[in-house]
């Protein structure tokens, strides 16, 4: 069973992402790589945060993605598809202590757009930020590291954030 803890924000995420990030840059084809981005919490400075680093990788196909997935797993990651949300691949590192997650979206696809503008948002409204703060360290207390109860705690702030961020960038 994974743990599921949020902890303050650490400075360090940022340097964490930058080094996974020429890490992937340096394994995958340049010709498909549109965009490494770091998104979820760790991308929000002062955000609590699961310590895991997520990240966006922005691609112009999906099907030349799956073709290198063996440079993925090279790099320690496990390739799991599209995992349950269509047009995504999708990667993680680390088993029961993860450390990264990838989630490849073919470049502004709405699934790159959106997880791109909900980060953008809360970096620029502190206090939903600090909400979303309070009710992930809510929820990984009461979710005995079940990462399904932790997830559907959040998930309506989620949804109704997500949908304010788009009308926020796009009117």
């Amino acid at each position: 069973m994974r743990k599921i803890e949020v902890v303050a924000y650490r400075a360090s995420w940022a340097d964490d992402f930058e080094q996974e990030k020429q890490a992937i840059a340096g394994c995958l084809c340049a010709d498909n790589l549109a965009g490494i981005h770091h998104i979820g919490s760790t991308s929000v400075a002062g955000l609590a945060a699961k310590p895991l680093i997520d990240i966006l990788l922005e691609v112009n196909d999906l099907a030349a993605l799956d073709q290198q997935t063996a440079a993925m797993e090279a790099l320690g990651y496990v390739a799991k598809g599209e995992f349950g949300i269509p047009e995504r691949r999708f990667f993680y590192k680390g088993e029961t202590e993860r450390t990264h997650h990838v989630h490849a979206f073919v470049k502004d696809s709405p699934g790159s757009v959106r997880h791109l503008v909900f980060r953008d948002y809360l970096r620029a409204f502190p206090e939903v930020c600090e909400q979303y703060a309070t009710l992930k360290q809510e929820g990984a207390a009461q979710c005995h590291h079940d990462n399904a109860k932790y997830c559907a705690h959040k998930n309506d702030f989620v949804q109704l954030h997500e949908q304010a961020a788009l009308k926020w960038k796009f009117g």
